[in-house]
């Protein structure tokens, strides 16, 4: 556990990151780590030197943007909404391992442009320093573009993000965690938007019955719901059971099943061999 020291040390550093970089155009996802990078950057910065760029997308669904808008109206960002269809990036829809390089190279080359556009010097992401362990091919287009990452650089991890966030009063602090829709997906399986949207309705069930993290995997007609491991006994209720199952068949699901592992981040990646993840490694 960090102390009070090292979570001090670690803002300063991230503060004086920030201010290095003059004036940046943060992408804004409404999440924890992006809104807790866009509020300091907007307390070091100003608002005239910060602009928070939100991507809407069928990957990314509506109640996320929703979130997304308010919070940046709360924080008294200038804030744009841009499109970004990664269904149209060759390949992307064809789910290979390496599809988040598609998707990261599209979106942050409409930001880069976005901000040179705007005279601001960086574009920002949230990724934090918990990031530099999974496999994510989308960091090595983050560098190819010369794009920033703060928390990264500050060595800041998602529990310091939470507790600082929750010091700062921002309601994002004990918000889920959430990753776009194409990782519901088995490399290899077609993505569409019939099946995001049939993954984005399924998900909004266990929102709505208050899981308070989870996943539903797609794999072909079977739904496999991930959540934290104390909260699977709620499925051993023969109301909510039966509920859930009804709700995501009434989605387009045949099969329900729950995962007894419960929820953990990358879980499609677990079949990669590991020669694969070396590839993409930063």
């Amino acid at each position: 556990m960090p102390t009070e020291q090292d979570l001090e040390q670690k803002l300063e550093q991230l503060k004086s990151v920030v201010k290095e970089l003059a004036g940046v155009l943060v992408a804004f996802s409404g999440g924890v780590d992006s809104t807790f990078l866009l509020k300091v950057c907007l307390d070091v910065l100003g608002k005239d030197r910060v602009l928070a760029v939100t991507a809407r997308s069928a990957t990314y669904p509506e109640r996320e943007l929703n979130d997304a808008v308010k919070l940046a109206d709360m924080l008294g960002a200038r804030h744009i909404i841009i499109e970004s269809e990664e269904l149209d990036i060759p390949g992307f829809s064809d789910n290979p391992p390496e599809r988040c390089y598609y998707c990261k190279r599209e979106l942050f080359g409409k930001l880069t442009a976005i901000a040179r556009e705007e005279k601001l010097s960086y574009v920002v992401d949230g990724s934090n320093f918990d990031d530099t362990g999974d496999f994510r091919p989308g960091m090595r287009a983050v560098k190819e573009l010369g794009v920033r990452s703060p928390l990264k650089e500050a060595g800041i991890t998602k529990d310091e993000i939470r507790t600082l966030s929750r010091r700062m009063g921002l309601p994002t602090w004990d918000k889920p965690s959430f990753a776009c829709l194409s990782s519901r997906f088995p490399y290899g399986e077609k993505i569409t938007r019939k099946k995001l949207d049939r993954v984005a309705r399924a998900e909004e069930v266990l929102r709505d019955m208050g899981f308070s993290q989870y996943r539903v995997r797609s794999h072909g007609d079977i739904a496999r719901i991930e959540v934290k491991p104390e909260e699977m006994a709620r499925f051993f209720e023969r109301g909510l059971r039966e509920h859930v199952a009804t709700m995501l068949k009434e989605a387009g699901f045949s099969y329900v099943t729950l995962d007894l592992l419960g929820y953990r981040t990358g879980s499609m990646n677990e079949v990669l061999k590991e020669e694969e993840k070396a590839i993409w490694k930063n």
